[in-house]
């Protein structure tokens, strides 16, 4: 069987011109006597068009973009015409263009996008994300699926299907009907906005989808905080021989009081954390499995008091290890036994708001304040190390 050659060629529409002068860039493919047109949803400035080449001149940001994505939609033109050569059977120009718009909605859709996505955050579990993070990707992929299968009665959509009003329709049933907070849609929003922004830059879309559309976090509360009176409730608790590991987390939850670090760093910290400065004075050192910082944390008397309580020879660490779901129910049921009315974690506030009043009452108790003061620099170096500029006034009150 004869196999006609192919030839394609792209061409301005100049008939066509939008508001901002631009034309859109056409295709033609050509099988013997058939002819088939498309539009390559690609538009250009005519002055910059060269026709004998079928591209754009230049090498502004615009012209190397537009020239790559030609070259992606030569690419599969290509790739369904020798497909069908493959099969053996006969076809025309009409056979290819639906071959290769086929393929290419084929590989343009939203939800395999994302999934792509969340299996790239995956890769970094252990790294510089943890396990329990991707979480919040699944739930967001879920509500974007629920989303599109109650909206258009689909399982997926292709990037060209999407358009502005999508975001806005998600907001609505997210705000509306299915009652969810201003943060939470925030984090869904970001999460699409990621997704398309990638296909975008990877020649799935065509165009940079809801780059200009703005979406407000929601509003910022104040973080809860325990009074000295709930401190006091929980310090005052007393438990029986079958409420071991009730007390235990009611010691690890103050010791978290008294130093602000994060759950996770505390079933981390071994006795080699534990170092004395040339006073004497007992410091915690370690470095945030977070983020990997350096941190440095002068321990209370009432710090030194639980880790001495704590204290096991049988283990390295210095606080016994609890799984996050069980220190997170016995932190309920405390919450109820002493009768506090909102409920409470390890995070109560950001850690660097912590060290920052941390730093402010030290800095007020000094009985002279004194800028060569040996004690005052130190605690000023501390300032500067948590990233904070606090004013003169502190040292001159």
């Amino acid at each position: 069987m004869k196999t006609e050659k192919m030839k394609v060629l792209l061409y301005l529409k100049k008939s066509g011109l939008d508001k901002s002068g631009k034309a859109p860039i056409m295709g033609r493919i050509t099988i013997g006597r058939s002819i088939a047109q498309f539009s390559c949803k690609l538009s250009c400035n005519p002055d910059l068009w060269n026709s004998r080449e079928s591209r754009m001149d230049g090498k502004s940001r615009d012209a190397v973009e537009i020239n790559g994505k030609l070259e992606n939609l030569l690419l599969s033109i290509q790739s369904a015409y020798q497909s069908l050569i493959a099969k053996g059977c006969l076809f025309d120009a009409t056979e290819v263009k639906e071959q290769f718009q086929g393929s290419v909605q084929a590989r343009c859709m939203f939800i395999e996008r994302l999934d792509m996505l969340i299996k790239e955050r995956e890769a970094h579990i252990g790294i510089d994300m943890k396990r329990a993070s991707m979480s919040a990707y699944r739930l967001t992929r879920k509500r974007l699926q629920e989303f599109i299968q109650k909206k258009y009665n689909v399982s997926d959509l292709a990037f060209s299907q999407l358009t502005e009003n999508f975001i806005y329709e998600l907001q609505t049933l997210c705000l509306g009907e299915l009652g969810y907070q201003q943060s939470t849609f925030f984090r869904v929003a970001a999460d699409l906005k990621t997704v398309c922004r990638l296909a975008y830059r990877e020649g799935l879309a065509d165009t940079l989808l809801f780059d200009n559309v703005h979406i407000e976090r929601g509003d910022k509360k104040t973080p809860k905080a325990l009074d000295k009176e709930a401190l006091d409730k929980l310090k005052a608790l007393r438990f029986d021989e079958l409420e071991e590991e009730m007390e235990t987390t009611r010691d690890v939850f103050l010791f978290a009081c008294y130093t602000g670090a994060a759950y996770c760093d505390l079933m981390m910290l071994g006795k080699k954390h534990l170092v004395r400065d040339d006073n004497g004075s007992l410091w915690l050192k370690f470095n945030r499995q977070k983020t990997g910082v350096l941190c440095r944390i002068k321990l209370l008397p009432e710090a030194i008091r639980l880790i001495e309580k704590m204290h096991s020879d049988e283990r390295e660490t210095l606080l016994p290890f609890i799984k996050y779901p069980a220190y997170q129910s016995c932190l309920k049921a405390l919450r109820l036994r002493t009768g506090i009315s909102f409920p409470f974690t390890t995070h109560m506030a950001k850690h660097r708001n912590f060290h920052k009043h941390q730093i402010i009452n030290r800095l007020n108790c000094l009985p002279m304040k004194v800028g060569n003061d040996k004690e005052t620099s130190e605690l000023l170096y501390s300032t500067l190390f948590c990233h904070f500029k606090e004013p003169l006034c502190l040292l001159q009150r």
